[in-house]
């Protein structure tokens, strides 16, 4: 069956740099960078906010913006996304750049609010836009990629369906010339182009990692998401700041208005993901995927440079965990949280599945010290962001020497029987290594 076959026509569906003002902000974000740069030279990790960096990155965003942007009267249409938060936000990504390479506008996605997969008429969907800000992303990711809604075609010029080709046959180098067919000749003329069949985020893989990292960026949570995981870090750094106050040998050095570092382990032991994770270590041959509660809580314990007493926010997925005493055994000093101990857990329970994973990414996203498991997208797509917040502030490496915001995959041995310090290798040429995990993590 040739390329041409996969597209078929269906029916048609219906500042003025030199006002006093900018040079004051200009002056304000320079003085914001340098001062990250001086923070991190000292010693300890607790001083520079995510906020902080957020105003450096937006800066910056701005100045790599394209004057020609993408096309804003053709579109892209993709199915459903479904699967967990990180697998969506893959599968987004993905089609996002799917849209680039046909320089067209992606029209809003539907997301899947529920963990269901099989059953179709269970994904719940939900808007893009009730997770993600629409005008935020369009801003950040202008001249990159752009977002459209489902009102804005208007022209009539029809729908071009293209599907998706299935099948060991169906290799990279078909799905990629399918898609340089598709963006130019009798495909190009139609205002919309709907790819049907598989999942985006089970398309082949064209693009490096720092073309997903830049997308990623985009996505930002909605304040009500956002104000949920404030509430969260906020109870977090509260118990902290009160043990650290009560210990005798800190308490003449304690700073009530200084920010309470709290370390976040991303515990991957529910039922779901030992059986996956077994099933995948015979498969690849591989013995550094799955972690016991104790390897993990051992190796968590051996992290250099952790002050006593610290607070460990332990993300779980309470519904899928068969162990109810994650929270004994632990090194002294580091004193274990899940929500239900936190006190939080009546914030998560009146939101989706899909909304709970958003609040524990930012909570763990947030973290001085974040540690996963590098088979874990979850795991994976919080220490790229890490690592890309890292970089802003000059750090491109975290061997041999102390860092802020050090992430840690407890699944692969490191120095002093303690988990591997784990940066994310921005030159990587696809996203494999996090879509589907790997041991071969450094610093």
């Amino acid at each position: 069956m040739g390329l041409s076959s996969h597209c078929k026509i269906s029916k048609f569906v219906g500042c003025h740099l030199g006002s006093l003002t900018c040079k004051c902000v200009a002056l304000f974000a320079l003085a914001l960078f340098f001062r990250a740069i001086l923070l991190h030279s000292s010693s300890g990790y607790v001083g520079i906010e995510w906020s902080n960096i957020e105003l450096i990155h937006h800066d910056r965003f701005m100045s790599l913006n394209s004057d020609d942007g993408i096309r804003s009267d053709k579109f892209l249409e993709v199915p459903q996304i479904i699967w967990g938060l990180n697998n969506q936000k893959i599968a987004l990504a993905r089609a996002f750049l799917t849209a680039r390479m046909l320089n067209r506008t992606l029209l809003m996605p539907s997301l899947s609010a529920s963990l269901f997969y099989k059953e179709i008429d269970r994904l719940q969907p939900i808007p893009f836009d009730k997770v993600f800000q629409f005008e935020r992303f369009n801003s950040l990711c202008k001249g990159f990629v752009q977002l459209g809604r489902y009102s804005d075609p208007k022209n009539g010029t029809g729908v071009f369906n293209l599907q998706k080709g299935i099948g060991r046959k169906w290799t990279a180098e078909r799905d990629l010339k399918q898609l340089r067919q598709c963006s130019s000749g009798p495909a190009d003329e139609h205002e919309v182009i709907r790819i049907v069949g598989k999942n985006p985020f089970l398309w082949h893989d064209h693009w490096p990692v720092k073309d997903y990292a830049r997308v990623f960026e985009c996505l930002v949570l909605v304040d009500e998401i956002t104000k949920e995981a404030n509430k969260v870090v906020s109870k977090i750094r509260e118990i902290g700041r009160e043990l650290r106050s009560k210990t005798d040998s800190l308490q003449r050095d304690f700073d009530a208005e200084e920010l309470v570092p709290y370390v976040a382990v991303h515990m991957r032991i529910e039922i779901d993901w030992m059986i996956h994770c077994k099933k995948l270590e015979q498969r690849l041959n591989v013995k550094q995927i799955c972690s016991s509660k104790q390897e993990i809580m051992k190796r968590v314990g051996n992290i250099k440079g952790l002050k006593s007493p610290t607070v460990v926010y332990i993300a779980v997925a309470d519904g899928l965990l068969n162990d109810s005493s994650i929270l004994s055994g632990w090194k002294e000093g580091l004193l274990p949280f899940e929500k239900k101990k936190l006190g939080v857990d009546g914030i998560y329970k009146k939101h989706p599945y899909l909304i709970q994973s958003a609040i524990d990414y930012e909570v763990c996203l947030r973290a001085n010290v974040f540690v996963g498991n590098s088979y874990s997208t979850f795991s994976s797509l919080i220490v790229l962001e890490r690592t890309q917040k890292m970089s802003r502030i000059g750090i491109t490496s975290s061997c041999g020497i102390d860092v802020r915001w050090p992430s840690y995959a407890y699944n692969v041995l490191g120095e002093s029987n303690g988990p591997q310090k784990w940066m994310t290798n921005m030159s990587h040429s696809s996203l494999q290594a996090i879509s589907y995990g790997s041991n071969a993590v450094s610093c």
